[in-house]
């Protein structure tokens, strides 16, 4: 309801309630943002931008529709016109070779406990943080928004703007994907 109340706020011009859904959703947005373009300099400036584009965009917000996916849908179609820009190669392909151990994202907090923390053990986690860094952006993109944030798979087909039946895809191929290298980078150890 609070949520509600501020994105009703908001359409209303109060720009304190910009304040309070920024701080609800600054690390959330900022670590999703990270992991797509992987430089926190270019995260952080996609982040102010976002909320700039909220500011600009909330009188087209259909508040029938989840503010949490049209956000985040802002958030992603200007990471991957960044991506675009600065990054001509395939968002399907994974860019360049991933530093291993801790990433930026991983060391953001979270309000919330991540999902992929209660599967996997916590020593493994900066493992799995720098094996996510090697997938490509459409993947880890899926990924992120499932494990991460916590996200329906329909609420991540409307950030996607994709069908449902492609986010299933892409989520089983990135698992699977995920698998592979775990398995090639950490034989011997059970990534299930």
């Amino acid at each position: 309801m609070a949520l509600d109340s501020d994105v009703a706020q908001l359409r209303r011009g109060d720009l304190d309630a910009l304040a309070t859904l920024l701080t609800r959703y600054q690390n959330r947005l900022y670590r999703y943002l990270l992991r797509m373009v992987r430089q926190p300099a270019e995260a952080e400036d996609l982040f102010q931008q976002t909320w700039l584009r909220v500011a600009e965009k909330i009188q087209q917000y259909d508040p029938r529709r989840s503010f949490e996916a049209w956000l985040f849908t802002l958030a992603r179609n200007l990471a991957i016109d960044h991506l675009r820009r600065v990054r001509p190669e395939s968002l399907d392909e994974p860019i360049g070779d991933a530093a291993q151990g801790e990433t930026a994202a991983m060391r953001l907090p979270s309000q919330e406990r991540p999902a992929m923390e209660g599967i996997l053990q916590r020593e493994r986690s900066q493992r799995l943080g720098a094996v996510l860094e090697m997938l490509p952006v459409v993947q880890r993109e899926v990924l992120t928004l499932r494990f991460e944030e916590e996200m329906k798979i329909e609420e991540i087909a409307e950030v996607l703007s994709a069908p449902l039946s492609t986010v299933k895809t892409r989520l089983r191929r990135a698992l699977e994907r995920l698998r592979v290298i775990l398995e090639a980078n950490y034989p011997g150890e059970s990534w299930q």
